[in-house]
């Protein structure tokens, strides 16, 4: 079961290249700084503008790198079926501990073409695989129902649900018959969400304050809700200004500041306005971050 702070690990350019030396710095930082695992090739990673053999070393890169300090999740999502399938293979042949796998986006399949979509990676593939649902990103919201019956696959072993609805995770909860890993994908309300029955968050703002994240998931884990609270309330401030603008943009930027890589984005994502890169910049202050 994966539990605790997990970052979506932002992927750093340097130019028009995935800048590798930043990525190494990045990946161990976060778990020196008590990350409970890592996902790479994610949203947050800016997967959809990653080449095939971009997406694919990067992911190599961070088995390489944590060296089985961490679970990875593999981000290997597309709205391409046999695409997906592909990524999710070598993720499994490099050695990953799971699969994130997310909605297919832009084409909006009925929930009948979401249950095909995951079935069909499951029938090619045997890494533990996690359904990422984000109706604001991909357009389509897998329904409980649908989450349920997939669940019944051997090797779908839960969700990160980016839905930002707390009340989802109970009504999933009572009606699942196995267990289910449920993972927040919303920093926001990721300690609401573990009081829903949740075990852990894939993370953005732990790109940039992992060792407060993790702090946070680690108190709750012991049963210090007074700590976790106080930590959740403290980091509130830096979880709003970090989607003021699409992410990964004020994350990149954060980033920047503690001298972890470049700002750069890949186009269609463009640089942060002025006002935002200042809320950002004072939400580190006040956290005692720079």
């Amino acid at each position: 079961m994966f539990k605790g702070s997990i970052p979506a690990v932002i992927t750093p350019f340097d130019g028009n290249d995935v800048d590798y030396d930043s990525f190494s710095k990045i990946v161990n930082h976060l778990i020196e700084n008590g990350s409970h695992g890592l996902v790479p090739c994610g949203t947050t990673g800016e997967s959809p503008t990653l080449s095939h053999d971009e997406h694919k070393k990067i992911i190599e890169e961070t088995i390489r790198i944590s060296n089985k300090r961490v679970p990875i999740i593999a981000g290997t999502g597309s709205n391409n079926t046999l695409e997906a399938v592909e990524y999710t293979k070598h993720a499994e042949r490099s050695g990953a501990n799971a699969a994130l796998v997310v909605t297919p986006y832009y084409n909006k399949p009925t929930q009948s073409g979401l249950f095909e979509h995951f079935k069909r990676i499951t029938e090619e593939t045997n890494i533990p695989i996690i359904i990422y649902n984000i109706p604001g990103r991909s357009i389509v919201d897998m329904t409980i129902d649908t989450m349920i019956e997939l669940s019944k696959i051997k090797n779908i072993i839960g969700v990160k649900d980016a839905t930002n609805d707390l009340f989802r995770p109970l009504l999933t909860r009572k009606k699942m018959q196995n267990d289910f890993c449920y993972l927040s994908g919303e920093d926001g309300t990721a300690l609401a969400y573990l009081a829903q029955g949740g075990h852990g968050c894939i993370s953005v703002t732990a790109n940039v304050a992992p060792k407060l994240c993790s702090d946070m998931h680690s108190a709750w884990q012991e049963g210090n809700i007074s700590k976790a609270q106080d930590i959740n309330l403290k980091l509130s401030s830096l979880h709003n200004s970090l989607f003021i603008e699409s992410s990964p943009g004020p994350v990149k930027y954060a980033a920047s500041l503690l001298g972890l890589c470049k700002k750069n984005t890949r186009l269609p994502l463009y640089e942060i306005e002025y006002e935002t890169k200042k809320e950002v910049e004072n939400r580190l202050i006040e956290l005692q971050l720079l």
